[in-house]
């Protein structure tokens, strides 16, 4: 599976402004989501494992791939919005149906000098 690459033109952080900046413009929330299944050989891998112990790399993977997806997406809709930062931004997941998660990604878009 490819994901969506994170424009990289954009200032992303977790922080409620950026540091040695000053936000000129508020455009509002922005978000980005992915519904992600999981996968059965990921599924039988990740049993096996949880007998021994150790990282479940398939599910990471996945959620990295998520995490992108949903970050990219946040961007898109930051970018069209005319923002060049997105600020506070934070990750949210819930499950949507049997074996399938949603990724959530949110934030604020700002414009900064």
């Amino acid at each position: 599976m490819t994901t969506t690459p994170i424009d990289p033109s954009l200032i992303l952080t977790n922080l409620e402004t950026v540091p040695g900046r000053t936000i000129v413009e508020h455009y509002g929330l922005v978000a980005g989501s992915t519904v992600r299944a999981k996968h059965v050989g990921r599924d039988i891998a990740a049993s096996l494992k949880n007998l021994v112990g150790g990282e479940l790399r398939g599910y990471t993977e996945l959620l990295q791939e998520s995490r992108t997806e949903a970050t990219a997406r946040m961007v898109a809709q930051a970018k069209a919005l005319g923002a060049n930062a997105v600020v506070n931004i934070r990750f949210s997941t819930s499950s949507v149906a049997q074996g399938a998660a949603e990724l959530y990604a949110y934030g604020t878009a700002v414009r900064v000098e």
